[in-house]
């Protein structure tokens, strides 16, 4: 890992099924507030966190075309829910189940971006871990980055169709039971 960069350390976090993790970004994803638990729970303070772009706590092993996912969605005016896990400062990893939206302006320009994330229910990470492994596995046999993003973005939408669904948004709230 290049100098800054803190390697997963393989052991996993979590916080209470009461808590909500919290943040805020302008539109280019650059962090603008987030709350207590997010701070609690990522082990950064404030000051390291105010101004960087959310994928500081990106975590390696997440597949890239979850985040195209995300993007295309939010930022055509969207929300999207999705499961995601998180890379802590010191390399925990912690899975949430996040509910992005854009923020607009009195013109329904988009001017940011929230997030309300929770812990994610176990037998929703039993189907969506072993699909992240594959999709990874997918973007990273591929050289070209390009390539393997298409190639995940693919199988990505073939495995939502497979499993009966027309988005991941549907596919996600049936493997995830309400509380």
């Amino acid at each position: 890992m290049g100098e800054g960069k803190v390697a997963p350390s393989g052991r996993e976090r979590s916080f209470s099924t009461d808590e909500l993790i919290v943040s805020k970004t302008d539109p280019k994803g650059r962090l603008t507030y987030v709350n207590d638990v997010f701070l609690k729970v990522s082990g950064f303070t404030e000051p390291e966190l105010t101004g960087q772009a959310h994928s500081i706590i990106r975590h390696p092993e997440m597949p890239r075309c979850i985040f195209k996912l995300l993007w295309d969605t939010i930022s055509s005016g969207k929300e999207l829910f999705a499961y995601v896990n998180n890379m802590a400062k010191n390399g925990d990893n912690y899975w949430v189940f996040a509910h992005v939206t854009p923020n607009f302006d009195a013109n329904h320009q988009i001017i940011g971006y929230h997030s309300n994330r929770r812990v994610p229910e176990p037998d929703a990470l039993g189907v969506v871990k072993p699909l992240y492994a594959k999709l990874l596995a997918e973007e990273s046999r591929h050289q070209d980055r390009k390539a393997g993003l298409d190639a995940s973005w693919a199988m990505l939408q073939k495995a939502v169709a497979d499993a009966g669904f027309d988005s991941y948004d549907r596919m996600v709230f049936a493997i995830t039971p309400e509380r």
